[in-house]
């Protein structure tokens, strides 16, 4: 019975997603140059992108109206049943409406239609009814040849809805490539994603700085530099001249260097214990370089000096746990 049970749905599932596979390739047999001329309509749009629809289309427009903002178009979406008791004055004459409704016969849908024509707007429409009556009175029409839902009965929104979505994803997609949007600018869109912190975050704005900076200049004393990496607890401490260049750096395993080999580290100057030509990076390079420069060596290393570019003075101390709590 269990083992019954378990074929059944996994039947089911591959026939669900076998159904809207099939959708997709019907819709992508159907591309012409009516999805040409909406892709050039939506680039040469001075205003914004509105996008409507209700019910389970109302979804899938949301989706598409975000999927649009974020990829560099200007789009906003417009709640069908909402727009004719006042939201409808969000589209103005120098916008494009994009409408979807599977029967192209909604009735909210069909009230958009005389104040969409009396403004101007461009109207493009994703159905899955060449012949309703919003495809009739539309700019451009997006056919999608849904045969049959993926619903067993045949009522709930699935496949329609899929090949909606993905009619909208390949309009994104092109406008952004005809828009020259680049990784840095989506980074800029998506500051809180991992993208958008690779590319965004500087060495200074993660590196230890001030008062949690740990520096000691040549001359101070083994003692004040055991100090300044137990308090400021990056296991590391930048050596410095009188000028505040970098001379050195100290870590936890060149003290146990010292230790290991039985010689008293009080006894010592910093010079003898320091690595005099470490590693460093500037303040205003990205933050995944100082990451990769730490994690892509034979031997990895947890701390990098950092040095102003102008001056050229070491202004902090970057650690790989402050890099990788960062997300990075």
């Amino acid at each position: 019975m269990k083992n019954t049970q378990h074929d059944n749905i996994l039947d089911s599932m591959h026939a669900v997603l076998q159904n809207e596979i099939d959708a997709l390739e019907q819709v992508k047999m159907s591309l012409d140059e009516t999805y040409v001329h909406s892709v050039e309509t939506l680039h040469e749009c001075h205003g914004k992108v509105v996008v409507t629809g209700i019910g389970k289309s109302g979804l899938v427009a949301q989706k598409i109206a975000a999927t649009l903002v974020s990829t560099g178009t200007t789009a906003v979406f417009l709640d069908g049943g909402n727009a004719i008791h006042g939201d409808i004055g969000i589209i103005l004459e120098n916008d494009i409406v994009i409408a979807i409704s599977k029967s192209g016969e909604t009735e909210e849908i069909l009230n958009l239609l005389p104040y969409i024509q009396e403004i101007g707007a461009p109207l493009v429409v994703i159905t899955c009814n060449i012949n309703s009556t919003l495809a009739k009175r539309a700019t451009h029409v997006l056919y999608a040849p849904i045969e049959e839902e993926a619903c067993a009965l045949g009522l709930a929104p699935t496949s329609s809805t899929t090949a909606s979505l993905a009619i909208g994803d390949a309009l994104a997609i092109s406008l952004m490539r005809l828009n020259g949007f680049t990784a840095e600018r989506f980074s800029k869109l998506h500051p809180g994603g991992t993208l958008g912190r690779r590319l965004l975050l500087k060495v200074s704005d993660v590196m230890r700085s001030g008062p949690n900076n740990p520096v000691v200049t040549i001359d101070d004393s083994i003692s004040n530099m055991l100090y300044q990496i137990t308090t400021k607890r990056a296991g590391a401490v930048s050596v410095i001249d009188d000028n505040q260049y970098l001379v050195g750096l100290v870590t936890d395993y060149d003290i146990r260097r010292i230790l290991e080999n039985g010689d008293n580290i009080l006894s010592l100057n910093i010079s003898d214990v320091m690595n005099s030509d470490p590693t460093s990076i500037y303040s205003d390079e990205k933050a995944i370089s100082a990451y990769n420069l730490m994690k892509n060596r034979e031997k990895p290393f947890l701390v990098l000096s950092v040095i102003e570019r102008r001056s050229n003075k070491v202004i902090g101390l970057i650690h790989l746990q402050d890099l990788v709590s960062k997300g990075l």
